[in-house]
């Protein structure tokens, strides 16, 4: 099972293996979106780069990174990632807009 711990949100919700991490999120009333992202977010197609979040914990139970965000993070931490690109294998805690 995949615990998603959202830190500023101090919840967690409990999600099967392979799940999407900006669905999960939005299925519980998680914001993960800025006042920009908000108006130009793509609906999870991962080509705007706005449903950015921090990993805190668990980085190696998330797939891969794709090459958008290679390419979108590419002066930012590993640890950056597009909800909308990040599917959840096990526990891990983000912090949304960091």
């Amino acid at each position: 099972m995949g615990n998603i711990k959202f830190v500023k949100e101090n919840k967690e919700i409990v999600t099967a293996d392979g799940a999407n991490l900006r669905l999960k999120a939005m299925e519980n009333n998680i914001d993960i979106y800025t006042l920009i992202g908000k108006m130009t977010n793509c609906g999870g197609a991962g080509q705007c780069g706005t449903c950015i979040v921090q990993v805190v914990e668990g980085l190696e139970n998330l797939s891969p990174r794709t090459d958008f965000e290679n390419r979108k993070f590419k002066k930012k931490p590993d640890n950056y990632r597009l909800a909308c690109q990040t599917l959840v294998n096990g526990p891990v805690s983000v912090v949304t807009k960091p």
